[in-house]
């Protein structure tokens, strides 16, 4: 079988390079399809890697004396820093070098240089960035959660599309649910952008539309797809996030103030751990740039090695299921 290439940004996030390389050989030796090629400040990396055992003939180390850092304007960081982990990452992905990228580094410069330089699929209007939320009946595709704060009717429409291919090849889930996020169930509901996508969702054969669905069910898991422009979908996010952590911390704290509260939470730990862990960003891996001609991975900021080893592994699905193919045929076929 053809080993899968991801070129990991390894000099990108909070916790670069460390948990950087520390996600890399956690992921080849959780995998031997997959060949990773740390793209950063060579000695630096090597360095790091000294810590563990790995295949030596799943890693490999590609020097690039530049970083873009966080808070860097992304269109000028992308053009200046040619030789940066990033764009060195990009341009490997644009050539066919790597089939895909991972990066925790700048979201501006990854969305901009993944139009720019790793470029879109023939027909892709505008591609989402697409991350998977956990819900009570598994897991939800949010999109677009952060690329595209002003968005047009078509654009949601590809979007649904593209996140329906998404569920049902790397997710598995078959004919999965899609619907638009609104301020109520009622037709007549919704701002300009919802009452003009809504009748070209309903007129699509190729997804399982199910209508509008309101921020309150999301967490159910009433959809397997929600589209909306990435302003509301970065508010949906941030929020489910923030108010995750404050309610895993709350639960801990509940669980300490007295004698009989701590017997319980001894008692419910092993159950408790295993809920919660279902609640983290981490094993999810990160979201994907959807309708790029190559994979671009984008993962929280603060990704710790989980996530990391989490967002190489989803690249080798979205390989072998040739998402990108399916997109590909999709749009051309349907617009």
């Amino acid at each position: 079988m053809e080993k899968v290439i991801v070129a990991l940004d390894a000099m990108g996030g909070d916790n670069a390079p460390v948990e950087m390389v520390k996600g890399a050989a956690d992921a080849v030796n959780k995998n031997s399809n997959v060949v990773v090629k740390l793209v950063g400040i060579k000695d630096v990396i090597e360095k790091e890697l000294t810590k563990y055992e790995y295949n030596k003939e799943q890693i490999e180390v590609v020097h690039a004396s530049e970083v873009i850092e966080t808070g860097e304007p992304p269109v000028e960081a992308i053009r200046q820093k040619k030789d940066s982990s990033m764009v060195k990452a990009m341009n490997m992905v644009k050539s066919g070098e790597a089939d895909a990228l991972v990066s925790a580094g700048n979201s501006g410069a990854l969305l901009v240089g993944g139009q720019i330089i790793v470029g879109r699929i023939k027909g892709i209007e505008r591609p989402p960035m697409a991350p998977v939320i956990p819900t009570a009946a598994g897991v939800t595709l949010l999109l677009d959660a952060g690329a595209n704060v002003d968005a047009r009717p078509t654009h949601l429409v590809q979007w649904a599309k593209m996140g329906s291919i998404y569920m049902e090849n790397v997710v598995g889930i078959k004919n999965p649910k899609v619907a638009i996020v609104n301020i109520g169930a009622e037709e007549e509901k919704g701002n300009a952008l919802v009452k003009e996508t809504m009748p070209m969702l309903k007129q699509c054969t190729d997804i399982n539309f199910i209508g509008s669905i309101e921020a309150r069910d999301i967490p159910s898991g009433n959809a397997d797809v929600i589209v909306c422009d990435a302003f509301v979908g970065n508010v949906i996010l941030k929020l489910y996030e923030g108010l995750g952590m404050t309610l895993i911390k709350k639960v801990k704290e509940g669980l300490m103030t007295s004698v009989r509260s701590k017997i319980g939470a001894l008692l419910i730990k092993p159950a408790l751990k295993k809920t919660l862990k279902t609640f983290t960003a981490d094993q999810y891996g990160g979201a994907p740039l959807l309708g790029c001609k190559g994979l671009v991975v984008k993962s929280h900021g603060n990704s710790t090695y989980k996530e990391i080893s989490n967002s190489i592994i989803q690249c080798i699905t979205f390989k072998e299921q040739k998402i990108n193919e399916k997109i590909k045929e999709n749009i051309s076929s349907g617009d």
